[in-house]
């Protein structure tokens, strides 16, 4: 799952969002970037494919010198794990900068809309029709864009947001997906997981679904999103730092268990129309009669990903009516195997790159 952090205050933003990413690297991700309000409100943006570190070097050789920013670690959904998918992206006017987790399901028609009107797109992801969205629809008040821009998306997200003509404050607000308000003083911070803010403050507002907040230096107003203001009540952290990364849960197992209802919504939605009817594609191009044309699945695997092959294959087995074969996969290229072209060959590892994987991966392309 993405990460996201933001600061705004009397110290230099970008010391809090790398520290604040780093307590979330647990998370996972594959690329991160920060953007930050600089001198003569000028948002620079930083970012880059990989670990943490590479970031880390590219800000310390050309330091992003400003109070107000926001970050973010990617967990790569739409688009390819690079630098230029990395968050956080950026309207072409360069006035708005956004950080995202979650999925926007109908950014591909807002896209095509926004390209013919002479939008330019850098990046793959579906993050960047918030960017371009905000500038096509900027009345020259920040609050009110954002409201209308979020009457014009579908999906689940969690959003930080920050505009060059309003360097005083961050919006943020969410829908399925966590976001947390840390309250210092004279300074305030934004996350996705309580570990983030944790070092720096026990005091914080949990945001519910549908509300918005402006956080600025000395407040944080939350609204609903009609714009009635919302009295929230302080939620006061007592857990240490190692119990805040488990979410409060006693043990990392019970709180990857209690994730998994998200996990699966967070991976289906992407590829279920939004009346639940219809299978989206969108990469594969497959097409029903392509589907149609298996007549057995085999899924290749090592370790605990064998065992959740083993799950799958229980689901599949039910619900699709075709079978399937569960095969370790260092002895999978050792049993003349009965793959032929009509066989749907799954592929599950946890690190990606497992050698044995990779190797049945190719087996079954060869066969």
């Amino acid at each position: 799952m993405c990460g996201i952090v933001g600061y705004i205050g009397f110290n230099q933003a970008s010391d809090f969002l790398l520290d604040g990413m780093a307590k979330l690297e647990y998370r996972g991700y594959d690329s991160a970037g920060i953007a930050v309000i600089g001198p003569e409100n000028v948002i620079k943006i930083q970012k880059k494919v990989g670990r943490l570190a590479n970031l880390e070097a590219i800000v310390k050789a050309d330091p992003n010198e400003g109070t107000v920013g926001i970050g973010h670690t990617r967990w790569a959904t739409h688009g390819r794990p690079s630098d230029m998918n990395a968050h956080p992206h950026v309207s072409e006017d360069g006035k708005f900068a956004v950080v995202h987790n979650g999925i926007i399901e109908n950014y591909m028609p807002l896209k095509e809309e926004l390209i013919e009107k002479g939008y330019h797109f850098k990046s793959e992801t579906d993050t960047e029709v918030v960017a371009h969205l905000l500038e096509d629809m900027y009345d020259g008040d920040f609050v009110s864009t954002v409201r209308r821009m979020l009457d014009r998306v579908d999906g689940a997200y969690a959003l930080e947001i920050i505009c060059a003509d309003e360097p005083d404050k961050i919006i943020c607000t969410k829908k399925e997906n966590p976001l947390v308000i840390g309250l210092g003083k004279g300074e305030n911070f934004v996350a996705s997981d309580i570990p983030a803010i944790i070092n720096y403050t026990r005091d914080t507002y949990i945001l519910n679904d549908g509300e918005l907040a402006i956080v600025t230096r000395d407040n944080v107003s939350v609204f609903d999103r009609a714009g009635h203001a919302i009295d929230k009540e302080v939620f006061h952290v007592s857990w240490n730092a190692e119990a805040a990364e488990k979410g409060g849960y006693e043990h990392f197992m019970l709180k990857e268990i209690h994730d998994q209802p998200k996990a699966v919504r967070d991976t289906f939605g992407t590829h279920i129309s939004e009346d639940g009817k219809t299978v989206i594609f969108d990469e594969l191009n497959w097409t029903a009669d392509d589907v149609a044309a298996f007549n057995k699945i085999l899924i290749v695997a090592c370790g605990t990903a064998y065992h959740a092959g083993l799950v799958t294959k229980q689901y599949i087995e039910n619900l699709a009516r075709i079978p399937v074969n569960v095969e370790i996969a260092s002895e999978y290229r050792y049993s003349n195997p009965l793959t032929d072209d009509k066989t749907l060959c799954i592929v599950i590892s946890q690190s990606g790159e497992t050698s044995d994987t990779l190797a049945a991966l190719k087996e079954a392309k060869r066969h």
